[in-house]
């Protein structure tokens, strides 16, 4: 999902009625509207604190915890669900997720995409130690951080 003149892919309009704000009237956060108003779930709400990355899209381009900004703060930014990543599950680090076979239970994968993304993004061809320390923000109570690291070395290597 990426938002461009307050609309969504399938050109349903998705302003807040009571401010005409795109994604509400200032204290809302981002996840909620996402979930709710806008029905692109695979954004999840996971802590709520901005500490497990469940929770990540991008905003003009660099991922944030939706579940911490304010929504006020982005009006006229572009918002990037994993929805809107990719058309059909192309981007590189999608199709390295799933080569990899990283998901287990699923409900951190977006999140973990979006920063996987983010990463590759910056630094086309990162490190090692480069994919563990960006992928800090992001947890995986499965524990297929080898899988993950793995995924994101191969999105480097085939792009």
């Amino acid at each position: 999902m990426h938002q461009h003149d307050d609309q969504t892919d399938d050109h349903t309009p998705v302003h807040n009625h009571d401010c005409g704000n795109l994604f509400g009237c200032g204290d809302e956060k981002g996840t909620g509207v996402i979930r709710e108003d806008i029905k692109l779930t695979g954004t999840k709400f996971g802590c709520g604190a901005g500490l497990c990355g469940a929770c990540m899209v991008h905003i003009d381009g660099r991922r944030a915890f939706s579940c911490q900004t304010q929504l006020a703060d982005v009006a006229g930014s572009a918002v990037t669900t994993i929805e809107g990543l990719s058309a059909n599950s192309s981007h590189p680090v999608q199709k390295a997720w799933l080569a990899e076979r990283v998901p287990q239970c699923g409900y951190c994968q977006s999140g973990q995409i979006m920063s996987a993304a983010d990463l590759l993004k910056q630094s086309p061809h990162p490190t090692r130690d480069e994919i563990i320390e960006h992928m800090s923000t992001n947890i995986c109570r499965c524990g297929t951080y080898p899988r993950i690291v793995r995924a994101i070395e191969r999105a480097a290597r085939e792009g």
